[in-house]
């Protein structure tokens, strides 16, 4: 497996990491504990050593699950987890918040459920209106100098955010939703981050299963599956949205691979400094996805996709209009 640099402190880490959210919600009913675990170790088998999680996912099972997973092997991995939101006496999500208390306290929790004594990367979730973004950076910096963290990141945060959070606590990553079906962050993102020498993180590289190539316009998503509630996978956003689908098809073909992996190959290819941590909880996909890191694109099959992804108005939001607001631009 090929490595990458994220940031200016020397964070290596697989080309392709690993998004653990869906072992534990947002895509149906949870799958067999055991089969996740041996899933996970699986993947450290097949050289990936990035791996994504947070507090919120689940809340708490993700965490749980990937430190019993990955305890045996902690040694040749990187463990990202997030902070960031606050949670009822029940554990059920009730908002964002970053203050420093709250910060110590998640840190502390992780750490516990990760069968840790250091996060390797931890992220601020999303972006806290009400705590001043250099008290977050503050309370991280303080958390790195007692050896809990090892490198501070950000997760949808915007350029002022993350000018204003890397002057207290450099900001080793930033992760955020980019792929041939998001491009939003070519705009101002990457820029800031290539001239603050910060990597980039992409979730949903693969547009949630949207750039697999296994999504149609028949497709349904039962209950707990979060692609039934957002805009874009609505019945007509859908299908217009498959267009682009047709035209990367085009490309897949003359190279002998699969949509989902050019889709990936095209990501690995935009800079040196980008990690896409495509989620699966199968084998085969965990396969078929990091074979495209050995998919070499040329120029004219770069042009081609972009040509096709800016043929192509996406339709529908990102999320629903109260997640949507949780999004620092």
């Amino acid at each position: 497996m090929q490595t990458r640099t994220l940031g200016t402190e020397g964070l290596k880490v697989s080309a392709l990491g690993l998004g653990c959210m869906g072992m534990s919600q947002s895509f149906g009913p949870r799958p067999p504990r055991e089969e996740m675990i041996a899933f996970l170790r699986s993947a450290v088998d097949r050289g990936v050593t990035f791996f994504d999680t947070a507090e919120v996912y689940g809340p708490f099972h993700n965490e749980e699950l990937v430190g019993e997973a990955l305890e045996p092997v902690r040694d040749q991995v990187v463990l990202a987890t997030k902070f960031g939101f606050a949670f009822d006496e029940t554990g059920a999500q009730t908002g964002v918040t970053s203050r420093p208390e709250n910060i110590r306290a998640a840190v502390d929790g992780s750490l516990r459920r990760l069968r840790t004594h250091a996060i390797d990367l931890l992220y601020q979730h999303r972006v806290d209106p009400d705590v001043p973004i250099e008290e977050v950076a503050g309370a991280v910096k303080e958390l790195i100098d007692a050896g809990k963290v090892r490198h501070f990141g950000l997760s949808e945060a915007g350029v002022e955010t993350i000018r204003r959070a890397h002057a207290v606590q450099p900001v080793t990553a930033l992760q955020s939703e980019y792929s041939l079906f998001w491009r939003e962050p070519e705009e101002a993102i990457l820029p800031a981050l290539q001239e603050l020498g910060i990597g980039f993180v992409p979730f949903s590289p693969l547009g949630r299963g949207f750039l697999t190539g296994q999504v149609t316009a028949e497709s349904t998503f039962g209950e707990g599956d979060i692609r039934a509630s957002l805009p874009r996978f609505e019945r007509e956003a859908l299908q217009a949205n498959l267009a682009l689908v047709e035209l990367i098809k085009t490309v897949a073909e003359r190279k002998g691979a699969t949509v989902g992996q050019v889709a990936l190959a095209w990501l690995l290819a935009q800079q040196p400094w980008i990690a896409p941590i495509p989620g699966t909880r199968r084998l085969e996909r965990l396969e078929e996805n990091l074979a495209a890191v050995e998919l070499k694109l040329t120029s004219e099959d770069l042009g081609e996709l972009d040509a096709a992804s800016a043929s192509v108005q996406v339709q529908g939001a990102r999320y629903p209009e109260a997640m949507q607001k949780m999004i620092d631009r």
